[in-house]
């Protein structure tokens, strides 16, 4: 009796555990099923558009179009980097129908090896490219064999009609047309353009629906920039390069051609240039393997644009900015007489002069004529240091010259606290600092101008395809950075400098040219290797074009009044009658 009342109790507490068990299932499936209820609601309700998009994507395949790059043109309307049009061959998968025919017509027409085609065509895939950069003739053939799966889309390849002419201020571009180094990259946001595509409708398995019309969003071209560089006077930039190049066996040679008044630079030259429609081939021969990280150093180098990327000690060139200084602060005028026994004595240093005997009693100008570093120290060290940065400063060497090109280096220079008697002395003759060879011409630029500080550069702005602007591009001019006086006393001795001085290899026959020379010992002392320059503008009285040239490292003879001022010499004979400038009445 005892036992079977404790097994009734037993079955009591079974049926309610049971029942209480029923109703948390219950429970959680009531909450479970709201949950997907809240759930499938929100899918349906508040990311309806989201799932409708994606399922559209599963039926929509995208192709693009690519956009024609924009023009580079020179100032004379010559398109010196346009586009060609190529084809990209492609193919979809669920699309061939016949393979084995789609692998031969492909390998034999696309010069391609068999196997590598059959492994595209058979990689299951939306789209796989066979090849890119095929010639509009070939991709039009592969069009007329109408083989279902195989897309050929246009494309453009950049092309440059003069091949390595000004090669390091163009620039090129990579394989996806996007500028690399120079202009090309420089203007980048103008010339690119925006590619468009196409939409087309496919069924579950991928294959399009030929009664669906396709979607279409047109590219929109790349804008055509204009530049200040002339085709023309590169060339005969380029052709003076050359010479001297073969004749001294030179490292490399640079030359500049600017317009002094507005910043515009007419030519520059790197030689050796390279093959913009062959750019990663180097200018000479090596055994260094292609691809190798020793290849890509000199593919770098070969890249290089010296006249902007490259500092360098001035030299005698640079007593124009000493000059300006001394005359600016009244330290000295061209009257003004010195001493040159051959040598100065700057604390514990013995400075020579290039002339060992000395230049004896000299007034200022003929001291420029002649070169004199112990005339050009005394002018200096009345300076100081404190004033000679200020001029520096007015004159835009302390800082970048702004010009529209990639990696321009700057000035190499001792801090003003750091600059003693010593210091002092060498820089006012172009020792002991470094700069570029544009920014020098931008200094001498402005002390020849009336004083205005200009920014060198290339884009005058963006055109149409007849040439015509559409819209330019400002840039800084600061005026007043030397007195009109100065500027005038400075063009006159510069002028002596060329026709009586160490300048006379730069005259031209018919033209006043001003100018100086130099001769730069490169780093470290003492190891025979030299830079020799010539800057020089013409006409003296009025100047419309500034030249400089440098000749890195010649072999025998290095002087720069006897080597590099016939450069600019040749040069202008061919330049000053092209510009339709006036000979000296």
């Amino acid at each position: 009796m005892f036992l079977s009342r404790v097994k009734l109790k037993e079955n009591y507490r079974t049926r309610i555990y049971n029942k209480k068990k029923l109703v948390v299932y219950f429970f959680v499936m009531v909450c479970i099923f709201l949950l997907l209820c809240v759930r499938v609601g929100y899918l349906m309700i508040f990311r309806s558009d989201h799932y409708t998009e994606l399922a559209q994507q599963l039926h929509e395949r995208e192709r693009q179009i690519k956009a024609a790059r924009g023009k580079l043109i020179d100032r004379n309307g010559v398109v010196i980097a346009s586009n060609e049009t190529v084809c990209t061959v492609s193919v979809i998968y669920n699309q061939v129908k016949e393979p084995e025919k789609v692998i031969q017509i492909l390998s034999e027409t696309l010069d391609m090896k068999e196997e590598e085609v059959r492994k595209k065509v058979e990689k299951i895939s939306s789209r796989e490219k066979i090849k890119s950069n095929i010639s509009k003739e070939t991709g039009d053939l592969i069009r007329s064999y109408d083989l279902d799966g195989v897309k050929v889309d246009e494309d453009y390849k950049r092309t440059y009609p003069f091949g390595s002419l000004a090669s390091k201020v163009l620039g090129f571009t990579g394989s996806d047309n996007q500028g690399i180094i120079g202009l090309e990259v420089e203007y980048e946001s103008y010339l690119k353009g925006e590619d468009g595509e196409i939409l087309t409708q496919t069924d579950a398995r991928g294959v399009e629906l030929d009664y669906v019309v396709e979607g279409r969003k047109e590219a929109v071209p790349g804008q055509n920039i204009l530049l200040s560089l002339d085709v023309n006077i590169q060339k005969y930039a380029e052709q003076a390069a050359v010479k001297v190049f073969e004749e001294k066996n030179a490292g490399y040679v640079s030359i500049i051609v600017m317009n002094p008044q507005n910043g515009e630079i007419y030519a520059m030259v790197n030689y050796p240039e390279f093959n913009l429609n062959d750019p990663y081939t180097l200018n000479y021969a090596t055994e260094v393997e292609k691809g190798s990280t020793e290849y890509q150093d000199l593919l770098n180098k070969m890249w290089r644009n010296q006249c902007i990327n490259d500092t360098y000690e001035p030299g005698s060139t640079f007593k124009i900015v000493t000059a300006t200084a001394g005359l600016e602060e009244g330290v000295v005028t061209p009257e003004s007489t010195f001493s040159c026994p051959g040598y100065r004595i700057v604390e514990d240093r013995r400075i020579k002069c290039h002339k060992i005997a000395g230049h004896g009693s000299e007034t200022f100008v003929e001291a420029t004529m002649n070169s004199c570093n112990p005339v050009f120290i005394d002018v200096g060290l009345r300076v100081g240091p404190e004033r000679y940065y200020t001029y520096l400063e007015r004159l835009g060497l302390m800082g970048k010259t702004g010009v529209d090109l990639p990696g321009e280096a700057g000035t190499i220079i001792h801090k003003l606290e750091n600059v003693g008697l010593v210091e002092m002395a060498t820089m006012s003759f172009g020792q002991s600092f470094q700069i570029t060879p544009l920014q020098l011409l931008r200094a001498v630029s402005a002390v020849i101008n009336g004083g205005t500080l200009v920014t060198p550069h290339f884009a005058i702005g963006v055109c149409d395809e007849e040439g015509t602007l559409t819209d330019t591009f400002s840039y800084e001019t600061i005026e007043g950075t030397v007195t009109e006086q100065t500027s005038e006393i400075m063009k006159d001795i510069l002028t002596k400098v060329v026709s009586e001085g160490g300048g006379k290899n730069g005259q031209v026959e018919g033209y006043l040219v001003g100018g100086k020379t130099a001769t730069s010992e490169k780093l470290p002392r003492g190891n025979g290797k030299y830079i020799a320059s010539f800057i020089g503008f013409a006409p003296a009285d009025d100047p419309q074009v500034i030249a400089i040239c440098l000749i890195n490292e010649p072999e025998g003879i290095y002087y720069g009044g006897t080597i590099a001022a016939p450069v600019i010499s040749s040069l202008y004979e061919e330049v000053l009658p092209y510009l339709n400038i006036k000979k000296a009445e």
